[in-house]
């Protein structure tokens, strides 16, 4: 029973990294409840019409946080970017779970906030994958 244990466990653990990456397929259709916020939009095409209350998230992943142009982030996301936060997938995907809590533990004050308030609880790796099909 033991050696049965050890064996599940190892396979289990050979087998995470699989799932450490999003299906991009899944974030495209999942996205669509992003839109009523965010655009992605390149300087020369429009992928994804959407709303103007978010920043545009054409190449977010390798910008610092609170930097995209034409957008007036809040104090705290532009404070995390100059304490070094650039967008990666797993910082993202983490990101947009709960961007409140994320804040404030990055910071580590819990007093930071997040101009967004949206909270994706599932297929945030999706979520992200798909993200980063749109790098610069």
């Amino acid at each position: 029973m033991t050696r049965t244990l050890t064996i599940l466990a190892t396979l289990a653990a050979m087998s995470a990294p699989a799932f450490a990456q999003g299906d991009a397929a899944q974030g495209e259709s999942d996205f669509k409840r992003c839109k009523s916020c965010h655009a992605i939009a390149s300087a020369d095409e429009t992928i994804v019409k959407g709303g103007k209350t978010g920043p545009n998230l054409y190449g977010v992943i390798g910008r610092t946080a609170g930097t995209a142009e034409d957008y007036k982030y809040g104090a705290d996301i532009v404070k995390a970017g100059e304490a070094g936060l650039v967008w990666d997938e797993t910082s993202l995907a983490a990101y947009i779970e709960d961007p409140r809590a994320f804040l404030q533990d990055y910071l580590d004050d819990g007093s930071a906030k997040s101009k967004m308030t949206f909270k994706l609880k599932n297929n945030t790796a999706d979520m992200a994958a798909y993200l980063a099909t749109f790098s610069e």
